[in-house]
């Protein structure tokens, strides 16, 4: 074999005993008496001429230790066949060259053809190594300043709890869909054993998943979303190796929206027997609803509150939020401009996600009334805790001026639902509750989608329009009642 093509041969460790340096490929011990190789002594090795580094100095491909000739020649051929990978290009061939030379340094295997070939076609510099998916999702994360803080909360949650654990040492450039499926199937299997130590009558084994959830379907999805924002934007970049974005390809469970359901009174009857909760979203009726907030009114200081989330289906965190500055009651309108987003316990103010969300409401004359009432009621005490009161500037506030915890604001709407016996729904479910109302009332699904700040009357209409059952009964008697007239004559039509 010519120089030009590479060559093979065996070397070894045995040193000169005069001067101690190693033999090497002048072992004698390497060959027999006709020439050829002694298989039992030595090892393999290859060299290759390199193309020259962008300085214009000699180089070659060299690696030694090798187990046999075989594989000696099936690497030298992999050098050959990766080079050829630059075709023509010169500047190709020398960055193709410092990534098998690099390899080599390293003692590292040579990089595959097919994973240069993938990335000369993303346009990645070949001479880059992949990062793994830890490292590079943490680079991606530092580099979105302009997220929002919850937004940015939320993905850095799903990358430390779930896809740094379960993907975080796979190479970007070879992660799978497969891989992504796996980790979701190990999700799943750990909510199966929260399940099942929750069940157990051991207490110690309860106590062992003490404060551990159940990742829902839903968070999977969102998992899986921030995933595959993160390789929508490798496959964009140039620096990247990646060119397929498999989080856009891995399967899960659709996640169908949980339609409220509203506690008519024989699912009201049903749950006093025995507990039973029919459905994930539960909202009460209107007159469940006139209960609660009869029963709120001992509490003072948190019945506007409820009255505002009830008649205009605020969210807990745009109420929360709320300043005076933007709640004008001469012109009985509240601009929706802020929210308080709660993670784990930490709070911080921010505005809503969607553009949507930014929205103006008009309030009705009882709320203007509770809330003139209210505000009225808040300044007698401002006054009277003088130097003590915290100016927080919002609408809804503690004895002291402070805003409320979001937690504070559910755990107290639970404890009062509770103490009026209506059947349990959760503290959103008075905005769900809200939305069916002013659909049940006949309000135009435009201006509901609107108040409520979703992106499109579509979720509005097939979310809430037939969530009280009245209603719907309504509309079905009103359609028999086209079929109680007279009877036809059978002659007028046609039988």
């Amino acid at each position: 074999m010519s120089a030009h093509e590479g060559t093979t041969y065996k070397r070894c460790t045995c040193r000169d005993v005069l001067t101690n340096r190693t033999l090497g490929a002048r072992c004698p011990r390497l060959t027999r008496k006709d020439g050829s190789y002694a298989p039992g002594h030595g090892h393999w090795a290859f060299q290759y001429e390199l193309p020259r580094t962008a300085q214009g100095k000699r180089r070659q491909a060299r690696r030694m230790g090798l187990a046999s000739q075989e594989e000696a020649l099936r690497e030298l051929g992999q050098v050959k066949e990766l080079l050829k990978l630059a075709e023509n290009e010169a500047d190709l061939r020398v960055q193709i060259a410092d990534l098998i030379q690099e390899a080599l340094k390293k003692r590292k295997a040579l990089p595959g053809v097919a994973e240069v070939r993938k990335r000369l076609g993303t346009g990645a510099d070949v001479r880059k190594e992949a990062s793994t998916v830890e490292t590079y999702l943490n680079g991606w994360i530092q580099a979105k300043p302009d997220l929002a803080e919850g937004t940015r909360a939320s993905y850095e949650g799903h990358i430390r709890k779930y896809l740094v654990p379960h993907l975080g040492k796979v190479r970007l450039d070879r992660l799978k869909s497969s891989q992504v499926e796996t980790m979701f199937d190990a999700i799943e299997a750990n909510n199966v054993r929260i399940l099942e130590c929750k069940d157990s009558e051991d207490p110690k084994v309860r106590a062992s998943v003490q404060g551990q959830r159940v990742v829902s379907l839903s968070t999977k999805h969102r998992i899986r979303a921030t995933l595959r924002s993160a390789l929508s934007d490798a496959v964009r970049s140039p620096e990247e190796p990646v060119s397929v974005n498999v989080a856009s390809h891995t399967r899960l469970p659709t996640c169908a929206r949980k339609k409220p359901l509203v506690w008519t009174p024989g699912r009201v009857a049903q749950w006093k027997k025995d507990g039973t909760i029919p459905g994930e979203v539960m909202v009460w009726t209107p007159e469940q609803t006139g209960l609660f907030l009869a029963h709120a009114k001992k509490y003072v200081w948190l019945h506007p509150l409820f009255h505002l989330i009830a008649v205009k289906g605020l969210r807990r965190g745009e109420a929360v939020g709320l300043p005076w500055s933007n709640t004008r009651l001469t012109d009985a309108e509240a601009d929706i401009r802020t929210q308080v987003v709660q993670l784990s316990w930490t709070t911080f103010t921010s505005t809503p996600k969607s553009e949507a969300g930014q929205r103006t409401i008009t309030l009705d004359a009882d709320t203007v009334k509770v809330l003139r009432s209210w505000k009225k009621f808040q300044n007698q005490a401002r006054l009277q805790a003088g130097e003590d009161w915290k100016d927080s500037g919002l609408v809804f506030t503690l004895q002291d001026g402070q805003g409320w915890h979001p937690s504070h604001v559910s755990d107290w709407f639970t404890r009062i639902a509770r103490a009026a016996g209506l059947p349990p729904i959760t503290l959103h479910g008075l905005r769900h509750g809200a939305a069916s109302m002013a659909l049940a009332a006949g309000t135009d699904v435009k201006v509901v989608s609107a108040e409520l700040g979703h992106s499109t009357t579509h979720f509005t209409q097939d979310t809430y329009q037939s969530v009280f059952p009245d209603v719907a009964k309504a509309a079905a008697e009103a359609t028999a009642a086209l079929l109680r007239g007279a009877v036809p004559d059978r002659r007028t039509v046609g039988v």
